[in-house]
């Protein structure tokens, strides 16, 4: 199917929009890759092989916003704030020093409408004069694992878990602006960043998930139908999770059953990714069943048993198991892909759970429909505003008005704060951009490997660069002299 604008005259002015839907369990390929090579699959833990439903979130923001008011001495009645499930998306960059969280695109360009300080949208105008601009220069911008460190004054949120930590430096800024409160942002970021990671780091998160597996963990079936499959083609499977063994064990139980190591070649849990990937130091300890760590030199990765820490150099000597014939997921595109894909050659997946309710978005009409049109006027006013009469600078002008207006409405369907993971308007997102260098293939879960066989080879389509394939009429012959006769070839050019 495909939507046609105009008339049988300029049809030839205005894209094509085809309208065929996108199958949201499609595995999608940056970079050619074919499962008949691999050998080795890696898995991450969370995110990757245990799905959870939103009330983690919900968990993990109550108990940092009471650790702040406990531990930290923030106010009681920060209490009355509770967590918006919709606030915040994924890839998001905040301003530590200006308390500002915003959506930045590939080319370090602030997404205007798309800045919040607090719970509240900051004025395009502010925007622009705080950065001189919308664009953030490369020396503020986060390092390399997306973290706000020597002198970066931006931290990017790029894990799942981060959507409550995004929610709640908002509801405190929200919170301490309302009440006319003094305050040091970057104290608060802090307090925040430490609130969050005491949730992990002293179990308070996995003993919840532990006491009520039910209510936390979904898509249990799909997990452990992917590695059966795996496991009957005779695949050789690892796990790497900076989980600890006891979360893991529980979780794994509850989705595979309790001889879920038996599926496993290599277990290792509390792994602290991304040092596992660069720090050589750190030698690998065996788990005993009960939790207790062992001090005897490892010699060899046995299958069954469970290894702590550890690091991948000594992990690659241990296996063997190098290059292009491994294939790892994961959820977080920095600590899980980034140095994988770029020092050791393995293959990458990311597991995007987002994707599934983008491309249902994408599908609907409504979407289509916008889409179409805000291309048509894109390509009108490139075309005609070469002429420099009157009549048609107002018209160009209208249309201008129009795609402006137009504009927002494409990010507020996403997400009314502030949009799509993947877009910023017409631009891939930061994340987006990332995900594309660091992750061969991409999917919302990996229940999607179980529509594909093991000898499928996945090829990116190839989108054409800009000077390929003229995407709007008038870069060709005919597109000009189609314009030229529309104008009585009278326009005056620039």
């Amino acid at each position: 199917i495909t939507i046609y604008f105009g008339n049988a005259e300029n049809n030839n002015l205005i894209p094509l929009i085809p309208t065929n839907s996108v199958d949201p369990n499609t595995i999608f390929a940056n970079n050619e890759m074919s499962l008949r090579d691999i050998e080795i699959y890696g898995f991450d833990y969370d995110y990757t092989l245990a799905f959870y439903s939103s009330h983690l979130h919900t968990l993990i923001f109550n108990i940092a916003r009471d650790i702040l008011i406990t531990n930290h001495r923030y106010p009681e009645d920060l209490r009355k704030y509770e967590y918006i499930p919709d606030f915040a998306v994924r890839g998001l960059h905040y301003d530590v020093q200006k308390a500002l969280l915003m959506k930045i695109d590939a080319f370090h360009y602030i997404q205007l409408g798309t800045v919040y300080r607090g719970l509240h949208p900051v004025r395009d105008e502010e925007v622009i004069a705080m950065y001189e601009g919308c664009h953030v220069p490369l020396e503020i911008m986060s390092d390399f694992y997306g973290k706000s460190s020597h002198g970066h004054t931006m931290k990017q949120f790029m894990d799942i878990f981060s959507l409550p930590e995004m929610t709640l430096l908002s509801c405190v800024n929200d919170f301490f602006m309302r009440h006319n409160i003094d305050y040091e942002p970057v104290h608060l970021y802090k307090d925040v960043k430490e609130a969050i990671r005491d949730v992990h780091v002293k179990g308070i998160m996995y003993r919840a998930v532990e006491a009520d597996i039910g209510k936390y963990i979904c898509y249990g079936e799909q997990s452990h139908a992917v590695l059966k499959k795996l496991s009957e083609h005779g695949k050789k499977m690892f796990l790497i999770t900076n989980s600890p063994f006891d979360f893991v064990d529980r979780g794994m139980s509850y989705i595979v059953g309790k001889d879920w190591r038996d599926l496993f070649d290599v277990v290792i849990v509390q792994a602290d990714k991304p040092s596992f990937f660069n720090d050589r130091r750190r030698p690998f300890r065996r788990v005993t069943d009960k939790g207790t760590l062992l001090w005897d030199r490892i010699h060899r990765l046995e299958k069954g048993q469970i290894y702590k820490q550890g690091n991948l150099y000594e992990f690659l000597r241990l296996t063997g198991w190098r290059g292009s014939k491994v294939l790892y997921f994961g959820d977080h595109i920095y600590s899980d892909l980034a140095d994988l894909t770029l020092k050791h050659g393995w293959r990458t997946g990311a597991i995007i759970p987002e994707l599934r309710k983008e491309i249902k978005i994408i599908n609907t009409k409504q979407y289509v429909h916008m889409m179409a049109w805000l291309q048509a006027l894109t390509g009108l006013i490139e075309q005609m505003q070469v002429h420099r009469d009157p009549a048609s600078q107002a018209v160009v002008e209208e249309w201008i008005r129009e795609r402006d207006a137009m504009r927002p409405q494409t990010k507020d369907i996403f997400n009314s704060q502030f949009g799509s993971l993947f877009r910023t308007y017409h631009n891939p997102t930061y994340f987006s951009r990332r995900l594309s260098r660091f992750a061969d293939i991409y999917m919302s879960s990996i229940s999607c490997l179980l529509n594909y066989n093991l000898q499928h080879t996945f090829f990116p389509r190839r989108t054409p660069l800009q000077h390929e394939s003229p995407f709007w009429p008038e870069h060709t012959l005919a597109g000009l002299n189609v314009s030229s006769q529309l104008h009585g070839n009278k326009a005056e050019s620039k």
